[in-house]
């Protein structure tokens, strides 16, 4: 949820704010977020674990990063997100304080108060700036959204009864009926 601000903020405001603020800083508009439920951090553990299992059963250099993990996206200093899933397949993106660039895979785990963002302001920018791959996981509906950006874009919907192929992978498959969800 975005509160009202007198000014455009910029990646010094962002890591200007105290440890135990969540917020995400986006076209220099802070975007405050409330604690994750118990069923978002269950997704977020769950696909994070199967994620990391596969790149180390794979000898991958990609690596997985749950949130809170900045990720600023291009040059911009007026935007910094915190995908509550990130994957990365370029070492040279990651610094100490983040990732500067294009993830390969983002997945946000949709909540009441960041829905609007997760279907419209970071899908378009996510798009934008090179992203490969983009779910959008609704707990409150059981819908999986799988959009892919490489070639022909396209997007496919899912629910939590199916076993959802990760496109970035040939034989990655992730199985959302054997959550527990």
């Amino acid at each position: 949820m975005s509160l009202p601000q007198e000014k455009g903020y910029t990646e010094d405001d962002y890591y200007s704010l105290p440890e135990n603020v969540r917020a995400e800083l986006i076209d220099g508009q802070f975007y405050y977020q409330a604690a994750p439920s118990r069923i978002h951090q269950r997704i977020l553990m769950s696909v994070s674990k199967t994620i990391a299992n596969y790149i180390d059963s794979k000898g991958d250099s990609c690596e997985v990063y749950p949130a809170p993990f900045a990720v600023k996206l291009n040059e911009d200093r007026e935007t910094i997100v915190e995908p509550d899933i990130t994957i990365i397949c370029d070492p040279d993106k990651l610094t100490d304080r983040g990732c500067t660039g294009a993830p390969d895979f983002i997945i946000e785990i949709v909540s009441p108060s960041t829905a609007s963002l997760d279907y419209i302001k970071k899908l378009n920018l996510y798009q934008l700036t090179g992203v490969r791959e983009y779910w959008i996981v609704n707990p409150i509906n059981g819908t999986v959204t799988v959009y892919y950006f490489e070639g022909s874009i396209w997007a496919k919907p899912y629910t939590f009864q199916d076993k959802i192929k990760v496109n970035i992978y040939d034989d990655l498959v992730i199985d959302f009926s054997n959550m527990g969800i």
